[in-house]
């Protein structure tokens, strides 16, 4: 999906407790963060209208996740329709709840994804993708996330995969879907490079206890229902930001409920993070820019259901700073 926002998002770097592990049931609200999300319309085709939670003012990054989108229910025609549009330095995730979704991207690959499957693309040091929705009478419904890849392998060759049959668990009240990463003996089969965890987790109308990597900072996204967590009530596309250091959250859902759980040891590198691109100067950013501008040999051309290409904006009257 597209990053509509001009503007450079830069890193958080959260902190190591000392000490134990602590239990989210028994500590104050105030360890938790809950962020509001952004209302935004992608102006490209259709106008689809998203959720953005991050990057947001509080928090720039959960581990090494920088962005997440919730998008839909929404049943109107053509409901996502992103023309070709470039990516460089991260790794994009996509997870549907509802709808199917049709990526096609500049090393050839073409992938209907649908609910419980997950699509991951590797941007590496450069690769355009676009994204259509099939209008088969469901509701198109579901997130976009990305993750910033390390300096030391961010210029890699760029790569698409696409998973099914990944691996869940029932825990007291709640089952689990991994997509990426690992939690309680359970691993993903998508190539990740840091420590992190993605996942869907239905709730059922009672307190859960969900167990957490003591050494990741998380977020709990609720999709639909109402739960509740150290005393905040949280609304339909709010995200709950917990630091590190705590072993064990405690979720009490008012109704059924699903979340989308996801997590990272905090990342350490200072990051640009403009329009599509993650860099770590200004001057990269121009160069991943021009890159893409210039119809460079970095993003072949290729055949989808949209056509066109979405030109990069002007860049910014001031020097992109990492932080």
């Amino acid at each position: 999906m597209e990053y509509s926002e001009q503007m450079s998002n830069l890193a958080n770097s959260a902190e190591l407790q000392d000490g134990e592990g602590l239990i989210l049931d028994s500590l104050s609200g105030g360890e938790l963060t809950v962020l509001e999300p952004r209302a935004l319309t992608l102006t490209t085709r259709t106008g689809i209208a998203i959720e953005r939670t991050l990057p947001h003012k509080k928090i720039r990054m959960i581990g090494p996740w920088c962005f997440l989108d919730l998008f839909g229910p929404t049943s109107q025609s053509e409901a996502m329709r992103v023309s070709a549009h470039p990516h460089t330095g991260l790794q994009t995730v996509t997870w549907l709840f509802s709808g199917k979704v049709i990526h096609h991207d500049s090393i050839g690959s073409s992938q209907v994804i649908e609910p419980s499957q997950l699509n991951l693309m590797t941007a590496g040091q450069g690769i355009a993708h676009s994204e259509s929705s099939l209008n088969l009478g469901d509701d198109l419904h579901g997130v976009q996330l990305w993750i910033a890849l390390p300096d030391s392998v961010r210029n890699q060759r760029p790569a698409f995969h696409h998973h099914q049959n990944l691996p869940q668990t029932q825990l007291p009240g709640l089952s689990l879907q991994l997509f990426i990463g690992s939690f309680q003996g359970l691993q993903s089969g998508a190539t990740t490079y840091s420590p992190i965890i993605g996942a869907e987790i239905s709730l059922k109308k009672s307190p859960s206890r969900l167990p957490l990597e003591e050494n990741f900072e998380h977020g709990i996204l609720l999709i639909e229902g109402e739960i509740e967590i150290a005393g905040k009530v949280l609304s339909k596309g709010t995200l709950a930001y917990l630091p590190v250091g705590i072993n064990e959250l405690t979720i009490v859902a008012h109704s059924p409920s699903k979340i989308i759980l996801i997590g990272g040891e905090p990342f350490k590198e200072k990051i640009i993070m403009w329009w599509n691109f993650i860099g770590r100067s200004h001057e990269e950013i121009v160069e991943m820019r021009t890159a893409w501008e210039s119809k460079s040999d970095l993003y072949p051309e290729f055949t989808d259901l949209i056509g066109g290409r979405i030109p990069a904006p002007q860049m910014p009257n001031l020097r992109l700073a990492p932080r």
